[in-house]
């Protein structure tokens, strides 16, 4: 007689636990079609600048993560950057830049000597040479110090659009957008831009509806948030993120293909 009550009982909760299931199912639904219409209503410029709001909250003092005092320093370091971690680089630089105190120093250093410190950075042979060559055009042409232009900074070897603009919004404050690989994983998530992973294309959709004066922190806390939250290597929490509401990474993609979002 127990033993019949006992499997009774056990269908019965079974069944509640099914019952519970479906509803907590349909509500979840329910909570991801208000996402997935809320996030429909923003336009691209709108979702940008709540994205900024929100992000600027979470990290209000969000910054240049690559340790600097001069911007041929942050040159040198953002070049070791390439496929290394900040925290190595900004380790590794100051064995450099104790030897090789100024452009000078650097310019007239044996590559072979750069390539000995710099190499726990990776890529050690072409980092080196590239940070040899920029140092001696720096110093021969432009008299040691840092261009503040795009079209000059992309001129000098190891430079591209995304170091140049690294160096026009920390260094020299003016409008600049970095498209590394946190941001462009961001803003494909978020849906500031679509199946686009190509950096300059992702630059120039993020021009269009990112305001000029918000662009360089933006992508700093993009970085932040990238390496806490809207991680690559695992399952992105969500759950503690402050953009879930409008992001479209968030929203269930069978709901957002219902609503002919995606």
């Amino acid at each position: 007689m127990t033993l019949v009550s006992y499997n009774t009982g056990r269908r019965n909760s079974v069944k509640i636990r099914f019952f519970t299931r479906k509803i907590c199912a349909s509500h979840k639904l329910e909570m991801r079609k208000e996402a997935a219409q809320e996030w429909r209503c923003y336009d691209k410029k709108q979702l940008a600048i709540e994205v900024i709001e929100r992000l600027k909250k979470q990290y209000p003092d969000a910054g240049c993560t690559l340790d600097y005092d001069e911007a041929w320093k942050l040159l040198v370091s953002v070049r070791l950057a390439a496929q290394c971690t900040d925290e190595r680089v900004n380790i590794v630089v100051q064995g450099l830049f104790s030897q090789y105190p100024s452009v000078s120093a650097l310019a007239h250093a044996d590559v072979d000597d750069i390539e000995k410190i710099v190499r726990p950075c990776g890529l050690g042979k072409s980092k080196s040479r590239d940070i040899s060559a920029c140092m001696k055009l720096l110093h021969e042409k432009y008299n040691d110090k840092v261009p503040d232009t795009m079209e000059e900074l992309l001129k000098l070897p190891g430079v591209g659009r995304k170091s140049a603009n690294l160096i026009m919004g920390d260094v020299y404050g003016k409008p600049a957008i970095v498209t590394d690989t946190h941001c462009i994983r961001l803003c494909n998530r978020i849906g500031l831009v679509k199946d686009e992973k190509e950096p300059k294309k992702v630059e120039m959709a993020l021009w269009k509806i990112v305001p000029k004066e918000e662009g360089s922190d933006l992508c700093h806390r993009f970085v932040i948030h990238g390496r806490e939250v809207c991680t690559a290597r695992t399952k992105p929490h969500c759950d503690k993120c402050c953009l879930c509401d409008i992001c479209k990474k968030c929203c269930s993609r069978i709901v957002l293909q219902e609503f002919n979002i995606l």
